[in-house]
């Protein structure tokens, strides 16, 4: 896939923007088969930016693969197009990937009220309701979706996936913590919104005994993932093959020290929420994929694996062959 040349028109006419809809933008064509596309989003009232990977082959409807990002949400050097192999990876592959630029710290949701540092966050409403039918549109896709993320976001997926549902076959979870209604799962939410972002959790779900910690907490509403294909990773926490000297990690990881010390201790923390909504899972016989990791810190390497690893599951839930 070629990622040179500078970006050219957009490749149609933006549809004139009405109060209230989402519309097209603009896109910008970095490559044949890269495109980075932007549409308005009336709840946020701010135009976003999707890095957008094309199918091998246009010639049929594609369905679409949406990959959310991190904490930073790939507005920093942390995100799937610099950190992974994402390009490459899906280069004979007939899906759009599309991975959203912004979401800083919001967990993808819709926040009550502007935060004073993390601004207005709606993001719920701008992923599952105003842009799947700009993008199909603008993409000529099938309307057939799946969603992963990793980190901060890897709960997010599986929370979009219940407050839509039918909107997503399959879901990948990579290194997150799937609860957010229990002390534990809340401090998570609270170290990174208010620790790293410097916002306020109250005007994301209110205070914490506020009801909507528990409906956006994907361990207690695990049944609503029942009938979806679900991939659930984490590793261990304990050092493993990309802390070794002279391991090839990406060009902006951490000082190894780090990623030891700070992405181990995450990373085991995100291993206890798993395994916890693995065994919800199996408790209520809702299928899954797991991969648990008996080593692996919070950190990239190992997410590019996940992301190869739980290809076959998604796949499937978007009619392809892994």
């Amino acid at each position: 896939m070629g990622l040179a040349g500078a970006p050219v028109a957009a490749a149609q006419t933006p549809a004139p923007a009405t109060p209230g809809v989402a519309a097209l933008d603009h896109i910008e064509r970095v490559g044949d088969r890269r495109w980075n596309v932007f549409v308005h989003s009336p709840s946020m009232n701010e135009v976003v930016e999707l890095q957008v990977l094309r199918p091998a082959d246009t010639s049929a409807a594609r369905p679409t693969l949406y990959m959310l990002n991190g904490a930073g949400g790939g507005e920093d050097g942390a995100n799937w197009i610099r950190q992974t192999d994402i390009v490459d990876f899906f280069g004979d592959k007939n899906v759009n990937v599309v991975i959203p630029v912004g979401g800083y710290i919001s967990y993808y949701t819709d926040w009550r009220r502007d935060d004073p540092e993390l601004g207005r966050n709606q993001w719920q409403t701008f992923l599952t309701e105003e842009l799947p039918p700009v993008l199909d549109a603008a993409l000529g896709a099938n309307g057939v979706n799946a969603i992963g993320g990793l980190s901060m976001s890897a709960g997010s997926v599986l929370d979009l996936a219940i407050q839509a549902p039918g909107l997503y076959r399959g879901v990948a979870s990579y290194s997150g913590c799937a609860m957010t209604s229990d002390p534990v799962g809340q401090a998570m939410v609270r170290v990174v919104v208010e620790g790293a972002g410097g916002g306020d959790t109250r005007n994301m779900w209110g205070p914490t005994d506020d009801p909507d910690w528990v409906r956006h907490d994907p361990y207690v509403n695990a049944e609503k993932l029942r009938g979806l294909e679900l991939f659930i990773s984490s590793g261990s926490g304990l050092p493993g093959p990309f802390e070794e000297p002279g391991a090839n990690r990406p060009a902006a990881s951490p000082p190894l020290a780090d990623q030891i010390v700070v992405g181990g201790a995450i990373e085991a923390a995100t291993n206890h929420c798993t395994q916890r909504l693995v065994q919800r899972l199996g408790e209520l016989g809702i299928p899954a994929e797991v991969d648990l990791r008996p080593t692996g810190t919070h950190s990239w390497g190992y997410w590019q694996e996940a992301l190869h690893r739980s290809w076959p599951v998604l796949a499937r839930a978007l009619g392809l062959d892994g």
